[in-house]
């Protein structure tokens, strides 16, 4: 993978996809910060005028109209008194006092901080103080005929105060008014403030937005990506293919140990491949071995048998024919050349067996165990018969193999226990099979003369014998074929190391699939 230029420290190009997104993150959260904070205020300012508006101005002016109907009320009261005496005219005297002194009472604190709203008050108050010390008050203090002459007295008067306290009064109102319309229009601008701010902080917050997908994309999702796609091509085999990282520090210091580990597999690979030829050429070495191997089993069945049947058949014919009638010597050598000529027959025949087993006899089926027992006991019932050996034996399943060699595992087992018994008790042999998992395990126990701890392992092994050929014939073969057809059979065979009396020879073989357990029973031959 080829590297960029140097970087400086402290530069862009060393920030990590965390560094980045801190940034970004602290970034982003100050801008809308600074938006919250702008939208706010505009909120803030908004509510405070419309606050003004609707909890000062407007009911300031209410009030100030009250005022006005409540003056209006007393100067119509005072007036049809004045005309008519009638004392029912000043009750709307004495209601429009009442509503007077009410509003005014409640206009007062609308008017905190407003200095020309509080001169216009007082204005108010003195003009309408002075109309009811001139007119009002000695016109409802006096008596019904009085009345008529103290109002046409001061008629001209009472116009004059009540013309000045209608101006003072319009000119309060006209000032709320005029505050009133200035606070919507205050209200209007905020409002359009506000609405233009908030759509201003909409466009922001999506360029955010946009902004942080984009550098995502860029920065993380992007390189991500293509590494992800170099990698598979990687993996489907292309390991030419370099992985070139892009974005953030991390990410490719990260291309740069995938990168890595690509370079370290194109080099196993290199070597797997190189350990695969080797395996072929040792393969197509051991299929010429194997080849030369059935040349000489051949050779050894047919080239071989013939000479060796000829050289035991005239040392026998010669034995028969000579035997008594040379000395003793001639005899004991005669009888050395037929026993040597019948022993390499016999070896060369066990040879030829162990030879073909998984060459000649391979046939895959399911076998079952009980036939092939029952056959085998057949096989050995003159051996039985002559030693008494009494065999029994477990309900045995049903598995897969080659019968033949199966049948061959049974007959060297049953005949080594027969063979190697005991001189001081008959044979007791027994066969057991249990199921342990997906394994059968099964046992073949004698009470024969047993194996000592150091040759359970050797005796396997091909032409080992424990014993002279005076003591116990054979060829040593036995066992090393039975090893070969279970390990042929994906099973594994050994000795019973805490079996005491005798041998037990352990036995496990695969299980079928779907195979029952059998159950326990004994049968004897």
């Amino acid at each position: 993978m080829t590297s960029g230029p140097p970087k400086t420290p402290g530069s862009f190009a060393d920030w990590t996809t965390r560094r980045w997104l801190r940034v970004g993150v602290t970034g982003a959260l100050v801008v809308l910060a600074v938006l919250g904070s702008l939208g706010g205020w505009a909120m803030w300012r908004t509510s405070q005028i419309t606050a003004s508006l609707v909890d000062r101005r407007s009911p300031a002016l209410i009030e100030s109209i009250r005022i006005e109907a409540a003056m209006v009320n007393q100067e119509t009261g005072i007036r049809g008194y004045g005309v008519t005496g009638r004392p029912d005219f000043l009750q709307p005297y004495a209601r429009g006092a009442a509503d007077q002194r009410t509003a005014t009472r409640r206009l007062r604190p609308l008017l905190r901080g407003d200095d020309r709203g509080l001169a216009d008050l007082a204005a108010v108050e003195r003009y309408a103080g002075a109309w009811r010390t001139h007119i009002a008050g000695p016109v409802s203090a006096a008596a019904p005929g009085e009345a008529a002459r103290i109002a046409a007295q001061r008629a001209d008067a009472g116009k004059a105060d009540f013309d000045a306290l209608r101006g003072a009064m319009t000119r309060q109102q006209a000032h709320l008014w005029d505050e009133r319309i200035a606070a919507t229009r205050e209200l209007r601008r905020a409002t359009t403030l506000r609405d233009w701010m908030f759509a201003v902080i909409a466009v922001v917050i999506l360029l955010v937005a946009a902004l942080v997908f984009e550098a995502l994309r860029r920065g993380v999702t992007g390189p991500l990506t293509r590494l992800g796609s170099a990698a598979r091509e990687v993996a489907q085999g292309r390991f030419d293919r370099s992985l070139e990282g892009t974005g953030p520090a991390d990410l490719r210091l990260l291309a740069a140990d995938v990168d890595s580990m690509r370079l370290r597999l194109v080099e196993e690979l290199r070597f797997t491949e190189g350990a695969r030829r080797m395996l072929d050429e040792q393969a197509e070495e051991l299929k010429r071995s194997n080849a030369e191997l059935e040349q000489f089993a051949y050779v050894a069945s047919h080239d071989l048998q013939e000479p060796l049947r000829k050289v035991s058949s005239f040392t026998q014919l010669l034995q028969r024919r000579y035997g008594g009638q040379l000395d003793a010597k001639a005899d004991q050598y005669i009888a050395f050349a037929v026993d040597g000529a019948n022993r390499m027959q016999n070896l060369i025949n066990d040879l030829l067996a162990f030879s073909r087993v998984g060459r000649v006899h391979n046939e895959q089926q399911t076998v079952d165990l009980e036939k092939v027992l029952t056959r085998t006991l057949g096989d050995l019932s003159v051996s039985v018969e002559e030693t008494g050996a009494d065999i029994s034996h477990d309900a045995l399943p049903t598995v897969v193999g080659d019968p033949t060699q199966l049948g061959m595992l049974w007959q060297n087992l049953l005949s080594n226990a027969i063979k190697f018994r005991s001189p001081d008790r008959p044979p007791r042999i027994h066969v057991g099979a249990a199921r342990d998992g997906d394994t059968w395990r099964f046992t073949v126990t004698d009470n024969g003369i047993g194996i000592a701890p150091e040759f359970q392992e050797k005796v396997f092994v091909l032409f080992q014998r424990l014993h002279t050929k005076d003591a116990y014939p054979g060829t040593g073969i036995g066992l090393a074929m039975c090893k070969k057809v279970v390990e042929f059979h994906g099973g594994t065979i050994g000795i019973d190391p805490g079996h005491r009396t005798g041998t037990r020879v352990l036995v496990v073989l695969p299980a079928l699939a779907a195979a029952p357990a059998a159950p326990d029973r004994e049968a004897r031959p």
